[in-house]
């Protein structure tokens, strides 16, 4: 007699129904306790928009000033190896991390955005330049490089961009790797490592799963996979947006795939969350592919049903439209997107209603300086001349006013940096605060010979160049007899105009580095 069922015989089919029953309510159970999971680990992601800014690119673009820009989060791009020092991090080759903050303000300029509200990772590597894995060979060395950044900018997340030739080799990638998880131990604050990696319609290449695989063979813990969701060149007859999702799709299985493979699967949602994408705003480099306003609608809002973390986009630098100056649209350009936008911006559009924040940090207190106020200003502290009402000062000129940096748009005088303008057009840009432990910044100085004296009778073209009173100037156009000092006056009205620092140190090897300095004083 069954103590299940008092009274009452068990038959066999009585109890294959009741095992089968009891099946499906433990099944339910673990795909229950199994979606939840899935669906906890997915919303410890706050999805954010943030966008590239091709730091040494000209004109200066103004990430620190994010409410008039675009997003307040943005990603640093790039560092690679110095040319000259395989190990050495330096930004687009060309300023290592003193020179940048130098000659770009940099550490400033990244310090006001944090105190806005912004957040900032960098990227390294690139299509252009490269990486420090792809000629340092020394493991010590290599890691020591990729510290000096994560330390200098006091980063909680760092974007590995890896295309062109590093992707190929799979030696560097692997000695990347190794670098970055030791860098990624070290870090107390924990420190996001995100993969950005070309796609094809059909998903990561070979090369982009071989390098997700060697970092998790490493031991890195890879935030997520940023998918460069640009110049597909696939001949597929469908427009870009569909081929952009189709490849996501794509991707959120290769990923699923990759974590099975490492014995740690995870569930739908938990792979979008881990998935970025990163179009090309605009003019694609293949002339067939642009991408519009419409196509970041529809991106974003693909996006936000489906969880992704990460919406990015190249470039800052180029979210605004080219002028009628700019003579073939379909011809790339560094600093437009080539298509119509009217008063939109697809920083905006993608962003949508995304509004996380990329890792950062936890703050560290400040120290007061008991001597010196924050609208006091000490020229001994100061990493420029402090603005004086007398004095004029040409465009791209930095001078220090109530412990900020300002530096000038064009050429003014007698105009407070803080102060708006009677004319409505604020002549100068505020690039962060003074930092602390700063002192006066010694500007880079032609070398002898660098270029010739200026001649009361020689005639000048646009674009030559001469020194006169160790102060190089380039001419505007066609001069003779005029001397160049009056640009430090009148520069509207000189036919001269004065070499910038950026410009003085490129001729210092390209670097922006001085053999030989003075310090700087105020324009008189």
């Amino acid at each position: 007699m069954s103590k299940w069922f008092p009274g009452r015989k068990l038959s066999w089919l009585r109890l294959s129904v009741l095992l089968i029953v009891v099946a499906a309510l433990v099944g339910g159970g673990v795909f229950g306790w199994g979606w939840w999971q899935d669906q906890r680990e997915a919303s410890e992601q706050h999805p954010w928009s943030d966008g590239y800014v091709d730091v040494t690119a000209t004109p200066s673009f103004p990430f620190e000033s994010p409410g008039s820009t675009g997003p307040k989060n943005v990603a640093l791009a790039f560092v690679v190896g110095d040319p000259d020092a395989a190990c050495s991090p330096a930004w687009g080759g060309v300023y290592g991390l003193d020179e940048a903050e130098q000659m770009l303000d940099l550490d400033r300029r990244l310090a006001r955005l944090r105190n806005l509200g912004g957040s900032a990772m960098v990227a390294f590597g690139g299509q252009a330049n490269s990486d420090l894995a792809l000629e340092c060979t020394d493991h010590q060395a290599l890691t020591d490089g990729y510290q000096a950044v994560v330390e200098r900018y006091e980063l909680a997340s760092i974007d590995m961009d890896l295309e062109g030739e590093m992707l190929g080799d799979r030696a560097a990638v692997e000695r990347q790797a190794r670098a970055i998880q030791e860098v990624q131990a070290s870090a107390s604050d924990g420190l996001d490592v995100w993969l950005t990696l070309p796609i094809a319609p059909s998903g990561l290449t070979e090369d982009g799963l071989a390098a997700v695989r060697s970092y998790l063979k490493a031991g890195v813990t890879v935030a997520g996979v940023n998918a460069m969701t640009m110049n597909y060149n696939s001949g597929l007859d469908e427009p870009l947006i569909d081929t952009i999702r189709g490849s996501l799709v794509a991707l959120q299985g290769q990923l699923r795939a990759l974590a099975q493979e490492q014995g740690t699967p995870i569930g739908e949602a938990t792979a979008w969350s881990r998935i970025g994408a990163t179009p090309m705003i605009g003019q694609n480099d293949v002339r067939d592919e642009v991408f519009t306003i419409a196509d970041a609608r529809a991106l974003s809002t693909f996006a936000a049903e489906h969880g992704m973390a990460r919406l990015s986009m190249w470039s800052l630098n180029r979210d605004r439209e080219c002028d009628a100056n700019w003579p073939d649209p379909k011809q790339v350009s560094d600093s437009c997107s080539g298509v119509d936008q009217g008063d939109e911006r697809f920083s905006r559009t993608l962003a949508g209603e995304r509004s996380g924040a990329i890792a950062q940090p936890k703050p560290t207190p400040q120290p007061v300086d008991p001597d010196h106020g924050a609208a006091v200003d000490d020229p001994e502290t100061s990493p420029y001349p402090v603005w004086n009402s007398d004095a004029a000062y040409p465009a791209e000129t930095k001078v220090v006013w109530r412990r900020n940096v300002y530096e000038a748009k064009w050429w003014t005088q007698a105009e407070q940096p803080d102060e708006p303008s009677e004319s409505g057009a604020q002549p100068w840009r505020l690039l962060g605060p003074v930092l602390p432990g700063e002192k006066p910044i010694e500007r880079p100085k032609l070398p002898e010979g660098a270029y010739p004296a200026w001649s009361h009778a020689t005639e000048y073209r646009q674009g030559d160049r001469v020194i006169f009173d160790g102060i190089g100037y380039e001419a505007r156009w066609w001069t003779k007899g005029e001397s160049p000092d009056a640009a430090l006056v009148l520069p509207q009205n000189s036919p001269w105009r004065v070499l910038s620092d950026r410009e003085v140190g490129e001729v210092q090897g390209g670097k922006g580095a001085a053999a030989e300095t003075e310090t700087q004083s105020a324009p008189e």
